[in-house]
Parts: C-alpha cells; structure tokens; sequence
C-alpha cells in the first residue's frame, strides 16, 4: 500500500490498530463489490470466475478483471485516496494510492505483484494455507514495493528483483 500509515511508528510490525483493521474492511468490501459488479456486467457470475484454472503467465493477467476507483475524504481516510485492484479467481489484490500517484505506474506494480504472490506462494494450491506464508508475502511485498514506494520498473530491473526474490525465498 504506497500510502502506509504505519511509517515511522513506535508500534510495532504486524500489530494492527483498529482504525487500520476498519480502514482495510471498508476498502475490501468496496473491492469486492467492484468486482463482483464487473463480472457481472461481463456477463460472468462470481462462481464462474471462481473456476477459471490460474492464469499460467503475466501476460494472461492483462485479462483478469481490474477496475480503479476513487475513495473520497471522509470514511475510512481522512483524504482522497484512489483503490486500484485485481481479481484473480477467489482473490483480490488492491492498492490504495494517494491522489498525486502515477496511476499506470501503480497498475504495472499491482500486476506485478499479483503474478509474484502467486508464484511465491503457490496461492491457489490444494492444501496452501497463506496465513503461514506471511513472511513470504512480506518479502514479496518489500521487493516490489519497499517501504511502501512505487518503483519505476523496467524489464531488466524486474528479472533483477525476482531473481534476488527467489534467492532470498530459497527457490
């Protein structure tokens, strides 16, 4: 999330406040109804995405559904944010950007990292349990997004950070 309010804080890592635990429900269940809504609107029921196999490269996720939209000051940020997300099969991954963002550059990384967490962390696999690979999820995270900044990645750069991903994940 490149706008992360928990920069700098004395509170310490993986310790949620509930303001944090409300601010991510609001915005999850916003996700979730903008996906379920362009499903539809493409004429596929939830159910059906659910069964879709995994896209097996990035390239196919040019084809998951994606949306953006624009959370106003209020509840649950104190100022305009914008969500970007992707849906793939049961799961959605979004990032919530501050207004003076580079938007593409957000979707670049927000496609990026939804192939990397699939990758690393075999998410869809029979038997996987993702609560048990949080320290993979923080280390694919940290690679692609560090401290919480958008990178401008270009290609070599990328081969570069999977690369260094898979030696540090011991792949």
């Amino acid at each position: 999330m490149p706008s992360s309010s928990s920069a700098g804080s004395s509170r310490p890592e993986g310790r949620q406040t509930p303001r944090t635990r409300r601010r991510r429900s609001a915005c999850g269940r916003q996700v979730e109804t903008a996906c379920r809504l362009q499903l539809s609107l493409s004429g596929k029921r939830p159910s059906e995405h659910l069964q879709q196999p995994l896209p097996e490269e990035a390239a196919s996720l040019q084809e998951t559904p994606f949306g953006v939209f624009r959370l106003p000051a209020g509840n649950p940020f104190s100022e305009d944010k914008t969500v970007l997300w992707l849906g793939l099969q049961c799961l959605a991954f979004a990032l919530v950007c501050d207004p003076d963002e580079n938007l593409m550059l957000a979707e670049g990384t927000l496609r990026l990292l939804g192939n990397a967490l699939l990758e690393h962390l075999k998410l869809l696999s029979t038997g996987s349990n993702v609560l048990l690979k949080a320290d993979r999820t923080e280390a694919v995270l940290e690679k692609f997004l560090p401290h919480g900044q958008l990178l401008f990645l270009n290609d070599q750069f990328v081969v570069g950070l999977e690369r260094e991903l898979s030696v540090h994940l011991g792949k």
